[in-house]
């Protein structure tokens, strides 16, 4: 069976826990490559394997700062993925709700 290529669309792109983890970096500020590798510790071709996924769905873009790239989030590109996540915001509010009701029922003795 053929793997889906990650860089199919945003959202098999973020399956990847390290991409992730590279796109809340770069939610806080911009970066080179460079200044990537310190922060993540991760080797060189690891941060630009990544970045040149996020780059190709669209969820990061790059810059020319001298002779460095600066790379960025596109936070428009993310709406999608939080519109989808956010219909089942209800649905969690809902079951913490069940269990905080269950929790009171325990600490009255009638669980």
């Amino acid at each position: 069976m053929a793997r889906t290529r990650t860089t199919y669309d945003a959202f098999n792109a973020i399956a990847e826990p390290k991409r992730r983890a590279l796109i809340e970096t770069l939610a806080i500020q911009e970066l080179s490559v460079n200044e990537i590798v310190k922060i993540m510790r991760w080797n060189q071709p690891m941060v630009s394997k990544h970045l040149g996924v996020l780059k190709q769905v669209g969820l990061v873009s790059e810059r020319k700062d001298g002779r460095y790239r600066v790379y960025k989030v596109n936070a428009a590109e993310l709406k999608p993925i939080h519109d989808w996540v956010a219909q089942f915001d209800q649905l969690w509010v809902n079951r913490l709700d069940h269990l905080e009701d269950y929790l009171d029922k325990i600490q009255r003795g009638e669980g």
